[in-house]
């Protein structure tokens, strides 16, 4: 099958092979996501196609996932604050497009459904699977299972942490304007004049002590935790474990952040911080998972 992952940037695809228990991705494409919706579906068509060439059997099935406000049900795209579409039938036009069944679902919950089957979170029963990419959402995995709350659920990025900045999406305060990887790049460039490359560069500077980047860090640290505090006092989780971009700067990240943490939590479960084990491959592992369960149900 075919696995395909809508980024705010890039979209990914991979020719994954595997069981409803792992898979794995046997070659890759990706391209630079457009920023209209009939260029994207094209582009999804071209990246479907050109790994089907590259397959040495038929595809069955493909897993679309994207981000925002996604029901999984129906396979409509909600809603999203970043890309082109408002409740958008993904699944029956791709199905359509594509000449095979297609899964659609959203890209931080098939990331924490991959986590959970084979990952960083495979022992846990109550965990938060937190991608930090351009934004910020969490996979809720509860009494072990994946609540999407109807396609509403696990939307950390949009807990207003009161740090009283604008956010796209109308509100003022969202975790995922100053934490998010594009967030710090931007706020880094804005506080200095410097343009960098993504958050890494920012991660570099903060290593070298430059005081710009750490008090960047540093805001983007108390934002998370602050986040991570509504998902303790709330949902409880055993763990949080943290994906994306971000977290690829593994003790920068995690050691402030559970030491902030700390300062936070008074009766409420303090959970352990993982980084999540699958890297950039999860959203679209994650989406083969929903193509091999939409298969196995039919």
């Amino acid at each position: 099958m075919v696995a395909v992952d809508i980024g705010g940037t890039e979209t990914k695809a991979a020719l994954v092979s595997g069981t409803p228990d792992a898979v794995a991705a046997h070659k890759h494409a990706r391209r630079t996501t457009p920023s209209e919706l009939e260029p994207l579906l094209a582009v999804i068509a071209e990246l479907v196609d050109e790994l089907r060439q590259a397959s040495e059997h038929e595809i069955d099935a493909v897993g679309v996932v994207a981000p925002g406000i996604v029901d999984e049900a129906s396979g409509v795209g909600v809603y999203t604050t970043n890309l082109p579409w408002s409740q958008f039938p993904f699944s029956t036009v791709l199905t359509e497009r594509l000449g095979v069944p297609v899964a659609f679902g959203h890209d931080v919950r098939a990331a924490g459904l991959a986590e959970c089957r084979m990952g960083a979170a495979k022992d846990l029963r109550n965990a938060v699977i937190m991608p930090i990419g351009t934004g910020i959402a969490g996979a809720l995995l509860l009494d072990g299972k994946i609540f999407s709350g109807d396609g509403y659920a696990g939307e950390i990025g949009h807990v207003n942490v009161g740090h009283g900045v604008p956010c796209a999406c109308g509100q003022i305060g969202c975790v995922e304007t100053v934490a998010s990887s594009a967030a710090i790049a931007r706020r880094y460039t804005a506080r200095t004049g410097t343009p960098v490359n993504g958050a890494a560069e920012v991660a570099r500077r903060v290593s070298d002590g430059e005081q710009d980047a750490v008090a960047v860090w540093q805001e983007a640290v108390d934002a998370l935790a602050r986040g991570i505090l509504v998902l303790a006092t709330l949902l409880g989780p055993e763990a949080v474990v943290l994906g994306g971009g971000l977290a690829l700067a593994g003790d920068l990240l995690v050691d402030p952040l559970r030491k902030r943490l700390d300062g936070l939590i008074a009766f409420q479960r303090r959970p352990e911080l993982r980084l999540a084990a699958l890297g950039d491959e999860a959203g679209f592992l994650g989406a083969a998972l929903l193509a091999i369960d939409m298969l196995e149900a039919s």
